[in-house]
């Protein structure tokens, strides 16, 4: 074999090798050092952004938790109240006192559970109970205790 004949195959190898390296030379390598901070800039200021956005987000979040909180807290603080002023009212009928009447109010609704001692008391009980302030609705399930 003649060298010549060896050296071109091997020269246009490295010429395709050099192209190669030419194109997959990274972009940063052509840039000054001027666009590069400018560069950097911009993605901190992009990632700036980015937080406050998520920051704002996560108050927002923080602020609808709290008030929804303080909504279902307001909510049972009024049922106690509605089922207090039940009791009490209640409480000082004649034909009511005497017997076991329990009290549930969820979201001004109130159930009445237990016994009454004839239909009249029982109807009696659902006529008080939405006469209170706050009763929007009453369930009466009073048993007549037939033992009276």
């Amino acid at each position: 074999m003649k060298p010549t004949t060896t050296r071109i195959p091997l020269l246009a190898t490295l010429a395709v090798a050099a192209a190669l390296t030419a194109c997959s030379r990274n972009n940063d390598d052509d840039m000054t050092a001027g666009q590069r901070l400018d560069g950097a800039v911009a993605d901190a200021k992009r990632e700036a952004n980015e937080t406050k956005r998520d920051a704002q987000q996560a108050m927002n979040d923080a602020e609808m938790s709290a008030s929804r909180a303080a909504g279902e807290t307001a909510q049972v603080s009024t049922d106690m109240a509605i089922t207090a002023k039940v009791n009490a009212a209640l409480a000082v009928d004649d034909q009511l006192k005497a017997t076991q009447i329990n009290v549930d109010t969820r979201e001004g609704q109130v159930t009445l559970t237990g016994q009454a001692p004839d239909a009249q008391s029982r109807e009696r009980a659902t006529t008080l109970v939405s006469a209170v302030d706050g009763v929007k609705q009453v369930n009466n399930q009073l048993v007549v205790n037939r033992n009276s």
